[in-house]
């Protein structure tokens, strides 16, 4: 079900990312910077590996995990968080807790885009990718 998901994906849209980092207190600078670019993301898969690699011109983050397993993982925003990413009813859900909070971020597929959820308490942010041919 993962295979669906393999390969480069280009951000085309993104709502509410602002208000999304302010939730995840990201300094207004950051913000800013991270408004302003447009990441790649890369998924593929090694085994029973995932890797996910976000590439930007501001920064770059490369996470690998097997699905269920939790493991370290050091944010964009430089957050270290325990992360578990679950594979539930055709989408990727992953799951940052550090300092007693918590962020889920659902990665779908609706008509040939990938579909990035990013929600924080009542703050929910949607970024639009689409593939890179």
């Amino acid at each position: 079900m993962v295979e669906a998901f393999l390969g480069s994906w280009k951000l085309q849209k993104s709502q509410n990312f602002d208000e999304y980092m302010k939730n995840l207190d990201v300094s207004l600078a950051q913000r800013k910077i991270a408004a302003t670019v447009k990441p790649k993301t890369i998924i593929s898969v090694d085994g029973d590996v995932i890797a996910i690699k976000t590439e930007s011109t501001f920064k770059s983050t490369n996470i690998q995990f097997k699905l269920a397993e939790e493991f370290d993982e050091t944010t964009a925003d430089n957050r270290t968080t325990k992360t578990t990413v679950t594979l539930e009813n055709g989408k990727l859900v992953q799951r940052q807790r550090w300092d007693g909070k918590e962020t889920t971020l659902v990665r779908e597929l609706q008509d040939g885009k990938l579909i990035l959820t990013c929600t924080m308490g009542d703050v929910v942010c949607t970024r639009e990718y689409v593939r890179e041919q």
